[in-house]
C-alpha cells in the first residue's frame, strides 16, 4: 500500500528523517510516534503529496502520492474553523464524495442519500444538519472520519486525530477507525502523541526521534533500550496495567498530575 525507499525529508540544512525504510501492508495499523518536531506530520504531507522528498522513493498504491490520492482518507489536526464553521456537518461530508469536482455540484438524490448512510456509519445522524462550529471536538471528529471515509479509501492518514478529546471520545474514535480497517481491509497510518489509547490495535510503530528511527512491533520499539538508543540519553519505559510511559524523553511534553493517574497522557514523560 505505501512503500519508502532510502527516504530523507530536510528543510535547508536541516535534516528531519532520513534513510527512512517502510512498507504499510494492506489492513495493518501503523502508529506513528515521536516529540514534537521530529517529522511525523510531514510524513503525511508527503503520503498525500503535498510535501516532496529531498531523497529517496516513495510510491502510494504503486504510484505517485499525487496519483493515489483518490483512494486515500485524510483526518487532520482539530484546527480552527473560521471558513467552515456554519457548514453543516452533512455539507463537510459531501465535501468528500464530490468536492474534487470543478463547477456546480447537483445535489442527487443518490449523493444525499449516500451522506446519510456515511454519517449513520459514524455516529453523526442526529447532528447531521448542525453547523460543524457547534459540535463538540469528539463530534467534529466523528464528522472528520466521515468525510474521509466517504470516498471508500483503501488507505487512512490521521494526523493527531485524539488531539484534545476526552477518553470517551478517544475509544469512539478509534473503535470507528478500528471497525474501518477491519471491514475493509484499509491500512491505517495513525499519527499519534498518546499510545496508549490506540495500543491494543497497532500492529507496528515508526518512532521518529533526533538520533534516527525505528520501525517494529510496540513490543520491539518501547522499550528503556530503543528509546534511550534514539534520544542519546537514559529513557525508561514502564508498563503498568497494560499502559505504557516513557520516562526522561527530552522535548516530549510532560504529562499534567490527572493524566498520571489514568497512565493514558503522552506517550513521552520529565521526571
Amino acid at each position: 500500500m505505501i512503500s519508502l525507499r532510502d527516504a530523507a525529508l530536510s528543510y535547508g540544512e536541516r535534516a528531519v528523517w532520513r534513510g527512512l525504510e517502510l512498507d504499510v501492508r494492506p489492513g495493518e495499523f501503523l502508529a506513528v510516534l515521536g516529540p514534537n518536531g521530529s517529522g511525523k506530520t510531514s510524513l503525511v504531507k508527503a503520503l498525500l503529496g503535498r510535501q516532496q522528498l529531498s531523497a529517496g522513493t516513495l510510491t502510494v498504491l504503486g504510484r505517485a502520492p499525487r496519483d493515489a490520492a483518490r483512494h486515500i482518507g485524510y483526518v487532520p489536526q482539530q484546527a480552527t474553523l473560521s471558513a467552515q464553521a456554519m457548514l453543516r456537518a452533512r455539507d463537510l461530508v459531501r465535501f468528500g464524495i464530490d468536492g474534487h469536482r470543478f463547477g456546480l455540484r447537483p445535489s442527487t438524490r443518490a449523493v444525499r442519500s449516500r451522506v446519510d448512510e456515511i454519517l449513520a456509519s459514524v455516529g453523526a445522524a442526529a447532528y447531521a444538519d448542525v453547523p460543524v462550529g457547534l459540535l463538540s471536538g469528539g463530534e467534529r471528529q466523528r464528522v472528520r472520519i466521515g468525510q474521509a471515509l466517504a470516498t471508500d479509501p483503501r488507505i487512512l492518514l490521521c494526523d493527531e486525530p485524539l488531539l484534545s478529546l476526552d477518553l470517551k471520545h478517544q475509544r469512539a474514535v478509534t473503535e470507528l477507525i478500528d471497525t474501518r480497517r477491519r471491514s475493509h481491509d484499509t491500512a491505517v497510518v495513525f499519527v499519534t502523541h498518546e499510545i496508549n489509547p490506540v495500543l491494543d490495535l497497532v500492529d507496528r510503530v515508526l518512532y521518529l526521534a533526533p538520533g534516527g528511527h525505528r520501525v517494529g512491533t510496540p513490543e520491539e520499539v518501547l522499550t528503556s533500550e530503543s528509546l534511550s538508543r534514539l534520544y542519546g540519553t537514559q529513557v525508561d519505559v514502564v508498563r503498568v496495567h497494560g499502559r505504557v510511559v516513557v520516562v526522561g524523553a527530552p522535548d516530549e511534553p510532560a504529562v499534567q498530575p490527572h493524566h498520571t493517574q489514568e497512565l493514558h497522557g503522552s506517550d513521552g514523560v520529565r521526571p
